[in-house]
């Protein structure tokens, strides 16, 4: 199953300080809109979201379709087969993509932790 990019998507506070701080530790805005109160760092490989009064918790997000500088990856799993084969091995989606469409979509899992997961295509 190929996830795509993977980014850890903080809720933060006070996006300003944030941003600071993790340009601090060699991160640098990739994209985004501070304006509209959110960010994505990067430093190498790494990605980083910043989100101000968007979701209450750290969100993992895996991008299908895309490697970690937003490219479309020649060959990917569409978000759609991915949630076909998640099922398959009995794990329920918090909510699902509409798979009788095509393109962008989403869709949200809780791990047994409690952690939330989004995977998130664009394409």
């Amino acid at each position: 199953m190929k996830l795509g990019a993977f980014s850890i998507s903080l809720s933060v506070k006070d996006i300003n300080a944030s941003r600071q701080f993790y340009e601090n530790l060699g991160f640098s805005v990739f994209a985004g809109d501070q304006a509209k109160n959110y960010l994505i760092m990067k430093n190498g490989n790494a990605l980083i979201g910043l989100f101000q009064g968007m979701f209450p918790n750290n969100i993992l997000t895996f991008n299908p379709g895309w490697d970690e500088n937003a490219n479309k990856m020649e060959s990917f799993d569409d978000i759609r087969e991915i949630q076909k084969q998640l099922k398959q091995k009995g794990v329920t989606p918090d909510s699902e993509a509409d798979e009788t469409t095509t393109g962008p979509a989403s869709m949200f899992l809780t791990d047994p932790d409690g952690n939330t997961i989004l995977l998130d295509q664009h394409i």
